[in-house]
């Protein structure tokens, strides 16, 4: 999650392009995670604290962004679709998912959806993620842009926000960041790893029992 060369030039962005620079990387952070927003939007409130950028229009471009990229996933997520998944999930070799635990995702998605993309917003790598499940489920499109600008904006302004208060010393909160976010990815490895195991096993109890 360190900013390194390609985030020195992500940043050098956002000295030429200004405001419009900070949405075009939110945009494409909801696309390529690697693209941190935990050192862009810091950035950006340092310079607006130089004056170099506007406070709020900064915070309007950040979250105009983080929906053009969240719908460019969404319409992923629709176009994949629910039954296209359901079907992956039935594959022998697909491992990760059985038929089953999607049926429970989805129904789980279908009462809590609009919670789990407010608060996955504000959640590390989830935030670039939660789009797809909502596009999958068919997530009323308004509903979708809603709760996304409302979490996206909360998350925006805190960052954006903590790089005005601290200034030059804005790399700072990546550092504060980065061991959620850690801690997040090793979260969902396990996971994927235990229902790969879970998904292994009952293939091997099948085919014993066959």
């Amino acid at each position: 999650m360190g900013a390194g060369s390609a985030g020195e030039s992500f940043l050098q962005l956002i000295d030429r392009a200004g405001e419009v620079g900070v949405g075009v990387l939110i945009a494409l952070e909801n696309l390529f995670p690697p693209i941190p927003s935990e050192v862009v939007l810091p950035f950006a409130g340092f310079r607006a604290e130089r004056g170099d950028l506007n406070l709020v229009l900064a915070w309007v471009a950040a979250t105009a962004g983080a929906l053009v990229g969240a719908l460019i996933l969404y319409a992923l997520g629709a176009w994949v679709g629910s039954q296209r998944l359901h079907e992956l999930a039935g594959k022998r070799w697909f491992v990760v998912l059985s038929q089953s635990d999607y049926e429970r995702g989805e129904r789980f998605f279908e009462r809590h959806g609009g919670k789990i993309v407010l608060f996955g917003r504000c959640v590390p790598l989830v935030r670039s993620v939660v789009s797809v499940p909502a596009g999958v489920a068919r997530m009323s499109l308004p509903r979708f842009c809603l709760y996304t600008a409302a979490g996206s904006a909360v998350w925006n302004a805190l960052f954006i926000g903590a790089g005005y208060q601290l200034g030059q010393n804005y790399e700072r909160v990546e550092r504060w960041v980065a061991p959620f976010g850690y801690a997040v990815l090793a979260a969902l490895l396990v996971w994927v790893v235990w229902l790969t195991w879970r998904k292994l096993r009952r293939l091997r109890a099948s085919r014993a029992a066959g």
